[in-house]
């Protein structure tokens, strides 16, 4: 498939910059399966859209304030970390990356610093921060910043609000330079009425790293290289996903990434068993979904990764009028949007 396949036309104004207030009062666009009429309904009706006996897959990642501003000499340096490599190291993209080379020193604050280990294409860098990965994360939190995506501008240092509300309220993993998103709008009220309804939860863990963000540059889509991800679903997860499979309940993968972690813990039937790794596995129509029944997911970019998975998932045409549908009702699109709950395409 080409690149152009997957292009729409997306007003400006309809990306949001803020959260709904509550996070369960953003709308929820139901997309059945098999052509059936879409639904304009709201995250608080999830659980009535369940059945009891469903399981929810939700990824429990910790996103980190993982955007530093610094300084290399006279010049002013911002890196976003993206990959942990174990032992204090990051690889992270840089701006403007063409004033770093390996060896120098970035500093950030009077007792934080990191030395350039590698300097490799496209901006990105391998940052060498000299500390045990615990002491890195109690620094970043003091001097860090919330990575944002790219289309959610604001003032230089951030904005406090935002390390609540990029942050799913059952995060507990750190390690993420981007929120799992589909869980940002889960509330305790949301689940209590999910677990009332007999809806059950897993928690896996992918840690989503900044490539999230990154365009699609090869018109051919067999050209693209995905950024590795770090992933794992424990054993009492996989246990979980069976359980339901036996008894006839549904997989709902709240998210992306949660999905994407799924597919590569699966075996060649789709029987997902306890795994940890890295995952670059990219998911494109052809590709046949086996892990779960159901997507609950935000509405994605234009010619991204993430728009490809959805279609994959409920089919490229039928997307394409999902969306169209959203545009029209003027849903809210990206990170801190609305949401949709897709049913998988009949195979």
């Amino acid at each position: 498939m080409r690149l152009s396949d997957f292009d729409f036309e997306l007003p400006r104004e309809l990306i949001a910059d803020r959260p709904a207030r509550p996070r369960d009062a953003a709308r929820l666009l139901v997309v059945p399966a098999g052509g059936g009429a879409f639904e304009d309904r709201a995250i608080r009706d999830l659980p009535s859209l369940l059945r009891p006996g469903d399981l929810l897959v939700l990824n429990d990642t910790r996103v980190i304030p993982a955007r530093l501003r610094g300084r290399r000499g006279n010049a002013s340096i911002e890196v976003t970390l993206h990959k942990a490599e174990g032992g204090g190291r990051w690889r992270a993209f840089a701006r403007p990356a063409k004033r770093l080379a390996g060896g120098q020193r970035v500093d950030f604050a009077k007792d934080f610093s990191a030395t350039v280990a590698e300097k490799g294409e496209g901006g990105e860098i391998l940052l060498d921060f000299g500390r045990a990965d615990g002491a890195l994360i109690a620094l970043l939190e003091r001097h860090g910043e919330m990575p944002l995506p790219p289309y959610i501008k604001r003032a230089k240092g951030g904005d406090a609000s935002d390390r609540a509300d990029y942050q799913t309220i059952y995060a507990a993993r750190e390690g993420a330079v981007a929120a799992p998103t589909a869980g940002l709008h889960f509330t305790p009220e949301v689940f209590a009425a999910l677990e009332a309804r007999g809806v059950r939860r897993a928690l896996v863990t992918l840690h989503v790293g900044a490539g999230t963000f990154l365009p699609v540059k090869t018109l051919d889509l067999s050209q693209h290289v995905m950024h590795a991800e770090w992933g794992e679903v424990s054993p009492a997860a996989a246990d979980a996903i069976a359980a339901t499979r036996a008894k006839g309940g549904r997989i709902v993968a709240v998210g992306t990434t949660s999905l994407r972690l799924l597919e590569s813990a699966a075996d060649a039937e789709g029987r997902v068993g306890a795994w940890s790794g890295e995952t670059r596995l990219f998911i494109t129509p052809g590709i046949g979904i086996r892990t779960a029944d159901m997507l609950l997911t935000n509405f994605h970019l234009p010619r991204s990764t993430l728009f490809m998975l959805v279609a994959a998932f409920s089919g490229l045409e039928r997307m394409r009028a999902a969306y169209a549908h959203a545009i029209a009702g003027r849903y809210r699109f990206f990170s801190y949007g609305d949401a949709c709950l897709l049913e998988r395409a009949p195979a």
